[in-house]
């Protein structure tokens, strides 16, 4: 870890006590011509393939999930992030995000099966399992012939995935577990091929993963379909399993390695969350840009009035954060697997360790994306107004298929404390210097010291404010840790907050550094309007940013410190010139209406 690749680089969570403003990061402006010939033949798969046939999703169809599932393995697009020796196109982690965000974004239902067969169905044999499973298992996962299907949660167990009930018992002649127990809201259960089921031996701590082949004759029994808000046509039941025999060789990794196995998947499964609202962002945009434009009342296209132009200044500048904290985080992760691959680490170890640096950043995307797409969809149903409420228009169904992403791959609330959680464990454990820069700002305050922005040139203040976010974070911290020390883990309200502020910190980085470099290079696709929406959007994190600050303080401090604390973050956001951000959202807007989409 020692070497220059990685001194250069900002790992998991260094973000916070870097200055990375002349760093470059990778933008979706920087796409090679491989990855946009791919982007290109996967939208055109869902425009031709999908988007007409909606309604068989909504009426759920199941079948016809398969059928497009089937279609997308034959071209390939099951198997980009799988190695060529097991009969995928062993693409590497933009790759891989980007087909996510394409594939995604016509229905959930589409989406929902796409991840949890490419994601949690597949990549824990790739992985973790032997040479002997792998070459058994994932080419035929890869080409889309078999579906995988993801079996941990439980009645009984969710969120708190390491408590489930399910048993594997190791027969006598010890050639093969019997594995009994209840598995609920199991996705692609209807037409799986193969489970990976989670189960405890004997009274072990940690469960244990097994690769379970989907016999219905071997006490495996399918639950009816769940009856569900949104994605419709995605297949999901409980499964239950009664003395189901298991080969031992089909152990998953190790005795008591299925905690592990289930963790370090929801890493890749909260990152492709987040990326797999994207395009759905934009084609709730699109739709909803188009449609004001046709409609007339008043005389007038409503897209011309302001309430209007405000839902798509905002739509499309949360979009922009996406679509640029998306992409940096997947570029640093494929950074990292790379330079791992380079110290000799395997497929699998690099693979894992590069996904397990970058958790912070996982379980930030997975949240504020998926929040970014219930606003927007909801944006989507008011510009329609009454026919938005009706299934008859696409936002109706995209609005319903949102709201899963804010439970799904750990809730949201639980990806918040997990944020922060591993944040504070890295420092914890030395390897990421928090308490040094916490210092430094507490002894500002004391003194009564503030940073002076120098100038209002161009990205000079954006710079200034975002680096006060961080600041703001890391006193925060301090004072939150000084009071409750350890404990601060159980105080859960002071962590979401706490988690708010840290998720603005990053996606005001990220919009700002995409900004920086397509200006700096003048990419012939920048235009005012990215400064325009970069400057929107950090306006919005700003006051969200003093909002979960002042709940904070009036929280933890003393009343002696309120005052001081609370004068001290409103100097810190302090703007030399504050936007006119009406200015900002009409001329956002005009620039989506003038093209009829976004095409930022």
């Amino acid at each position: 870890m020692e070497t220059e690749t990685i001194k250069n680089k900002t790992l998991g969570g260094e973000f916070i006590i870097q200055n990375n403003f002349n760093n470059s990061i990778f933008t979706p402006e920087d796409f090679s011509e491989e990855q946009l010939m791919m982007k290109d033949a996967v939208k055109d798969f869902i425009d031709r393939e999908v988007w007409p046939y909606k309604e068989r999703f909504e009426n759920k169809d199941y079948s016809f999930t398969k059928e497009i599932m089937e279609k997308a393995g034959k071209l390939g697009f099951l198997g980009v992030s799988v190695p060529e020796k097991y009969g995928g196109l062993g693409m590497d982690f933009i790759s891989t995000m980007l087909v996510c965000d394409y594939m995604s974004a016509a229905t959930g239902s589409l989406s929902t099966a796409f991840g949890a067969h490419t994601g949690i169905g597949t990549l824990p044999i790739t992985l973790y399992g032997t040479e002997e499973q792998k070459q058994k298992y994932v080419p035929n996962l890869a080409s889309g012939k078999w579906f995988g299907s993801y079996c941990l949660t439980e009645p009984a167990a969710g969120s708190d995935a390491n408590s489930g009930k399910t048993k594997a018992v190791l027969t006598k002649d010890k050639k093969h577990y019997l594995i009994s127990g209840q598995k609920m809201w199991i996705s692609n259960a209807g037409f799986a091929s193969i489970f990976i089921v989670f189960a405890r031996i004997e009274n072990d701590k940690n469960i244990t993963g097994f690769i379970v082949p989907v016999d219905l004759d071997n006490g495996i029994t399918l639950g009816d379909e769940e009856k569900k808000l949104g994605i419709h046509a995605s297949s999901t039941r409980q499964v239950f399993f009664n003395n189901t025999k298991v080969p031992v060789e089909n152990m998953l990794a190790g005795r008591g390695e299925g905690f592990k196995i289930a963790m370090n998947a929801l890493n890749a499964g909260r990152i492709k969350l987040g990326v797999a609202v994207v395009d759905a962002q934009r084609r709730v945009i699109n739709g909803s840009v188009k449609y004001a434009n046709e409609r007339i009342q008043f005389k007038t296209p409503i897209s011309q009035f302001g309430a209007i132009k405000e839902k798509f200044a905002r739509m499309s500048a949360d979009l922009y954060a996406c679509e640029s904290a998306c992409y940096r985080a997947a570029s640093d992760i494929k950074d990292h697997i790379e330079f791992l691959r380079t110290e000799g680490k395997t497929h699998q170890e690099a693979e894992l360790k590069g996904l397990e640096e970058y958790a912070i950043e996982c379980s930030m995307i997975k949240v504020f994306c998926s929040e970014s797409m219930q606003n927007s969809s909801d944006d989507g149903v008011q510009i329609f107004g009454g026919m938005g409420f009706s299934a008859d228009t696409p936002m109706e169904a995209a609005w319903r298929d949102a709201r899963i992403g804010r439970i799904y791959e750990g809730t949201n609330e639980i990806n918040r404390m997990v944020s922060v959680g591993m944040l504070l464990k890295k420092a914890s454990k030395g390897n990421l210097d928090l308490m040094s820069p916490v210092m430094k700002i507490i002894e500002k305050l004391k003194s009564n010291e503030f940073d002076n922005q120098i100038d209002n040139s161009l990205f000079k203040q954006e710079e200034f404010l975002v680096q006060k976010i961080k600041d703001i974070f890391l006193l925060l911290t301090g004072i939150a840790f000084q009071k409750y020390g350890a404990d601060l883990e159980k105080n859960q309200m002071t962590l979401l907050a706490l988690a708010d502020i840290l998720i603005n910190s990053y996606f005001t980085e990220s919009v700002l550094l995409r900004t920086k470099k397509n200006y700096n290079r003048k990419n012939e696709k920048y235009t005012e309007t990215h400064m325009q929406m970069t400057q929107l959007f950090l306006y919005n994190s700003v006051e969200k940013v003093k909002e979960k600050a002042k709940e904070i303080i009036l929280s933890i401090s003393s009343e002696s410190e309120k005052i001081g604390l609370l004068n001290s973050i409103e100097k810190m956001t302090r703007y030399i010139n504050y936007p006119n951000i009406v200015e900002l959202k009409t001329n956002i807007a005009n620039a989506i209406i003038n093209e009829n989409e976004y095409k930022l």
